[in-house]
């Protein structure tokens, strides 16, 4: 497992009974979640957050805000500035154990035997943009995927906030797929490919997305963007059907066949303050270039 220990402005205090309890720079949320499966004793600690998620029995749910939150903050992983921000369906803008994830694709991007200015990188279902703005800090050329526009504008935001040059990131408000399709057919090439596919969704012209049917397709089109001697190839999930190993075989046959390389896999995790534990947080695999 990879687990996030190297926050500063982020913790997981606690985690069980089906809820997670961390603090965001100065205050403290309380969200569902469903891999914290052990009981938990909810303390005074628990009692102290400033906002609280609360399901619905008939789907979705709703903040309860005790405390007088601004409605974003920011905080900072080594040089990111990113915003949080509470918003529908427990999210916060930010997914933390991706932290580790953020630090692997600067790395590659830093050891790389190209300049860093020459290196394009697609990232797809991009987000706020925190791994555009890691990959834009290192110097890269980042395309932006996504297809709902207020995320995309977070993520315009964050590039800010982290001081990243306007013409650093390319930004497409578009489907994924149609996006991977248009590029393929104008000979577009890129030297990495960043996917962070959910695990169902509709585009924005209704285009049905389900991981388990897709998601090999896509990474398949996305080998032939990828240039003659690509750097890496990361894909994350979070859907519940999907294991680190079947990422791995994805990215084996769809890349390795084709490019050699490497392949690595495993769980993303955070550890928490009390308790010892590692709370598991999806999965990912990682592709590069030996």
């Amino acid at each position: 497992m990879w687990a996030a220990g190297d926050w500063t402005d982020y913790e997981l205090l606690d985690a069980g009974s089906g809820e997670k309890l961390e603090r965001w720079g100065g205050y403290i949320l309380r969200r569902p979640d469903p891999q914290a499966l052990w009981p938990v004793e909810k303390n005074r600690q628990w009692e102290s957050a400033d906002a609280v998620y609360h399901r619905s029995g008939s789907g979705g749910g709703s903040w309860e805000f005790i405390s007088k939150l601004p409605v974003t903050w920011e905080i900072a992983y080594r040089r990111l500035r990113l915003t949080v921000k509470p918003m529908q369906f427990k999210h916060t803008g930010i997914f933390p154990e991706q932290a580790v994830n953020w630090d692997w694709v600067t790395e590659r991007i830093k050891k790389s035997n190209k300049r860093p200015d020459d290196i394009r990188i697609l990232s797809l279902f991009a987000y706020t943009g925190a791994v555009s703005v890691a990959a834009a800090s290192a110097g890269a050329q980042v395309c932006h995927v996504d297809a709902a526009r207020g995320v995309v504008a977070i993520a315009k935001e964050n590039a800010a906030l982290s001081r990243i040059p306007p013409d650093r990131i390319r930004y497409i408000v578009d489907d994924a797929m149609k996006f991977i399709k248009r590029e393929l057919r104008r000979g577009s090439v890129y030297d990495a490919i960043i996917m962070d596919p959910p695990a169902y969704g509709r585009g924005p012209g209704g285009e049905l997305w389900k991981a388990e049917t897709h998601l090999f397709g896509m990474v398949d089109q996305c080998a032939g963007l990828l240039a003659e001697s690509p750097l890496f190839f990361l894909v994350n999930s979070y859907a519940s059907g999907i294991s680190a190993a079947s990422l791995d075989n994805v990215l084996r046959i769809a890349i390795g066949r084709r490019y050699g390389g490497r392949v690595e896999c495993g769980e993303l995790g955070l550890p928490a303050a009390s308790g010892g534990f590692i709370l598991p947080c999806g999965c990912c695999a990682r592709w590069e270039r030996e």
